[in-house]
């Protein structure tokens, strides 16, 4: 592969990139000095001056002013758009900023300020067009934001003619239905239309609607046409058998390779057919689970059509849990590289419950066993008939929330072929279950863990303890158990003569703890005495770190943006 070969997925990153962020933020600024001109009380004061020379009546420089103070969050909104060179973004914006030009005249000021920039805007919106390339994101619905527009412009328009059909003769003056619907359809650009008023109170509360529903109608719409892709994912069979053709190939090189077959991924492909990129689409980001598939010496070629399919669509690229190997090779196409913590793994030939080191874990598999508790370890398809689907229904139920956690260390779904199923049970009542996905052919990797809220405590201990030792009979060597974030912080944290940012580091990972089982899971790794395996975030640069870190907190069930509040936008 020829060096120009190499890098020429990034060039995209690379060309143009001080333009692009210089008419980023121009595009901010002229959003926020347009905001500003009609909300602060200097810019309102000086009406008169533009609008009196071209002798505009006061309601155009009111509309004026409305479509100043649209277009001006209008473009605010485009701004992160541009920054991903969306087509789309440089049309809406480029045709915003000549409306946010032409709209200055009906305004009391000079062609400064933002009137002036916007000018300027244009111009260079239009000599760096050949930068801003990115398709617009493959979303369903594409219509959504017109029928958006459409409805609240409707109601408006509605709640509007309603006021003042049933408004008494006292407050404004008999209109007949033409005359209403006009005044209401002015409100929602803030006009005066033809209705006489005889009440300040209704009159402001007509204006009022018109503008809250006019505004609204154009935001929330922009908002759909501009948002971030959440294309649905999903893997084809044959995209299944392709990545299952790899994993028996390569599957032993990663842990965590099995879990590309989760149904919420798309998949990438190098041309050679020798390595894959799994990844999900969520909030502009595409995040890559885990290290690509297939050949290590195939994975420049996976790498390089991922990134092009970001550059395509203007999405930010991060890859999650990434091995130290798989890092390096991202780190090669200019990518920051985060160690974000450990993967703990047990060789199954040295693993035993004697010694100091497995007190704890030897206790409390010692009084579980006096509880009564038995465990069973089989493969899936060794199970009887309807048992998986009721291990299906416990599992669910023990969950403790709506939320399926898991996304680079999940798989989302029980019984595939290979898989292992530890059960624990009590007078014929299963309390624990785990489940382990196939690792290469002598590997397993934990991909289910749960137990009744009732069961006593040590049941998972255990599950995990029998697992090892029969493991070593059945011919697998190595498991992968719970990932670790940030093991290597708390561990510093915590050692007697450690810095201040280290210990405040533990502190506020150990408050965090509360709500994310960040020091439980490394605890509990802890007993079995594993070797750690260092897993790595991959981004683009610190500046892109919050949209890969709601995207990758989200992607694991962890968190990220309101789910009420998205649920509610679909709709």
């Amino acid at each position: 592969m020829t060096e120009e070969r190499r890098h020429a997925p990034v060039l995209w990153r690379l060309t143009g990139v001080a333009s692009v962020v210089a008419i980023t933020w121009v595009t901010r600024l002229v959003g926020l000095l347009a905001v500003i001109s009609v909300v602060l009380p200097a810019g309102r004061r000086a009406r008169g001056h533009v609008a009196g020379w071209l002798g505009l009546p006061q309601d155009a420089t009111t509309a004026a002013a409305t479509v100043v103070l649209v277009v001006g969050v209008l473009l605010i909104m485009l701004a992160s758009g541009l920054r991903r060179r969306k087509r789309r973004a440089w049309q809406l914006a480029m045709a915003g900023s000549v409306v946010l030009s032409l709209s200055h005249l009906g305004l009391q000021q000079h062609l400064l300020g933002s009137g002036l920039v916007s000018v300027a805007l244009v111009v260079a919106l239009a000599l760096n067009r050949k930068y801003f390339i990115a398709l617009p994101d493959p979303v369903t619905g594409k219509w959504r934001w017109a029928r958006v527009f459409l409805q609240l412009v409707i109601a408006g328009l509605v709640i509007n003619v309603g006021l003042l059909t049933f408004a008494p003769r006292s407050v404004v003056e008999p209109l007949g239905f033409g005359d209403r619907l006009e005044e209401s359809a002015l409100a929602l650009i803030g006009v005066s239309g033809p209705a006489v008023f005889r009440s300040t109170l209704m009159e402001d509360l007509v204006a009022s609607v018109g503008l809250l529903f006019g505004l609204g109608a154009v935001l929330i719409a922009a908002y759909f046409l501009l948002r971030s892709a959440e294309p649905a994912p999903h893997l084809s069979e044959a995209d299944k058998k392709r990545l299952r053709e790899l994993l028996d190939q390569h599957g032993q090189r990663d842990s965590l390779g099995y879990f590309a077959l989760r149904e919420d991924k798309f998949v990438v492909f190098s041309k050679t057919g020798k390595a894959a990129v799994t990844y999900r689409v969520i909030a502009g980001a595409a995040v890559a689970s885990a290290d690509p598939l297939g050949d290590s010496e195939a994975w420049p070629g996976a790498i390089e059509e991922f990134l092009e399919v970001c550059r395509r669509h203007g999405w930010v690229p991060a890859a999650m849990g990434c091995s130290e190997l798989g890092a390096t090779v991202w780190a090669r196409y200019h990518l920051d590289v985060l160690e974000i913590g450990d993967e703990a793994v047990v060789d199954t030939d040295t693993f035993t419950l004697d010694g100091r080191a497995m007190r704890g874990v030897r206790q409390a598999v010692s009084r579980t066993k006096r509880a009564g508790y038995e465990v069973q370890v089989r493969r899936t398809e060794n199970l009887e008939p309807g048992e998986l689907a009721e291990l299906e229904s416990l599992a669910a139920s023990w969950r403790g929330s709506d939320t399926e956690r898991g996304f680079s260390m999940a798989l989302g779904r029980m019984g595939d072929a290979g898989s292992v199923l530890v059960t624990a049970t009590q007078d014929g009542r299963t309390r624990g279950l785990l489940q382990f996905v196939p690792w290469g052919e002598d590997g397993l990797s934990l991909d289910v863990m749960r137990r009744d809220r009732a069961a006593d405590n040590g049941v998972n201990e255990l599950m995990i303890s029998e697992l090892l030792l029969r493991a070593r009979d059945h011919g697998v060597k190595y498991v992968s158990l719970n990932f670790a974030a940030f093991r290597k912080l708390m561990e510093q944290g915590r050692r007697i003569g450690a810095g201040p940012v280290a210990r405040v580091s533990a502190k506020v990972l150990g408050w965090a703890s509360h709500w994310i089982q960040i020091e439980t899971l490394y605890r509990f790794n802890a007993k079995f005495q594993p070797r750690w395996v260092p897993r790595f975030l991959v981004f683009p640069s610190v500046r892109e770190l919050p949209r890969v870190g709601v995207a990758v907190f989200e992607a694991e069930g962890l968190g990220g943006r309101s789910p009420w509040l998205m649920r509610l936008l679909r709709r």
